[in-house]
């Protein structure tokens, strides 16, 4: 998926978690089973790894021989198909063995993924990851739904959210702004043009990608 406006103000947010989502009609890069990508450039791993808006999350040892920084939409499927499909094998096999360290950057496309991210910022830190898979889990309850921001009240509230939380987090200018500011540096200063697109080691790679695909390119590099 590419995106031509990648600034997302808080009454488009507040306006368009309301309405009907057309992401499936959206056309999006997909890594092959099969076969290891080609990458699309060269990055400043360095410069990547600095301190950004917002306090990265991440995964795994620091020190890790490879870094792995993903930049994604909540509503993009193919993240959706990554973290429900790949990521956990991804973790087992490389993450908690100390190989590979892992973080999550944001790249909403649009005002129902700023929300997503927003409310996945204002919980606990430890319940980030979490609340990431809950929300990819269940996308298609939220993300497609007529009445977006009734979806996510609902399922904020299974991770503690109160009503009052809810709409405090979500009317964070500051935290939108950072959301946005995330998502302008890794377009200007990284080239993102797609979700997902990961950055390992300062290969840049757009699409989705197997258990396959991702275990090839982490090997290589140990």
């Amino acid at each position: 998926m590419h995106f031509p406006e990648l600034n997302l103000t808080r009454r488009a947010l507040l306006g368009t978690v309301a309405m009907a989502s057309v992401v499936a009609a959206l056309p999006m890069l997909a890594g092959s089973a099969f076969d290891v990508p080609e990458s699309s450039g060269d990055v400043d791993m360095a410069a990547v790894l600095k301190p950004g808006p917002l306090p990265d999350r991440a995964l795994g040892d620091p020190n890790a021989p490879v870094k792995i920084v993903e930049y994604m939409s909540m509503t993009c499927p193919h993240c959706a198909h990554f973290h429900n499909t790949v990521f956990d094998e991804i973790k087992k096999k490389y993450i908690d063995t100390g190989k590979v360290y892992f973080i999550i950057r944001e790249f909403p496309f649009d005002p129902r993924a700023a929300a997503a991210f927003m409310l996945a910022r204002c919980a606990p830190e430890q319940q980030y990851f979490p609340f990431v898979s809950m929300l990819f889990k269940q996308q298609q309850s939220w993300a497609t739904a007529q009445d977006a921001r009734a979806a996510l009240l609902q399922m904020s509230k299974m991770a503690g959210f109160s009503q009052e939380s809810f709409e405090a987090c979500l009317t964070n200018q500051k935290l939108l702004d950072d959301v946005n500011a995330t998502m302008q540096r890794g377009a200007t200063e990284f080239g993102v043009n797609s979700t997902p697109t990961f950055i390992i080691n300062g290969k840049k790679y757009s699409g989705d990608m197997s258990v396959e695909t991702m275990s090839a390119l982490i090997d290589k590099l140990l």
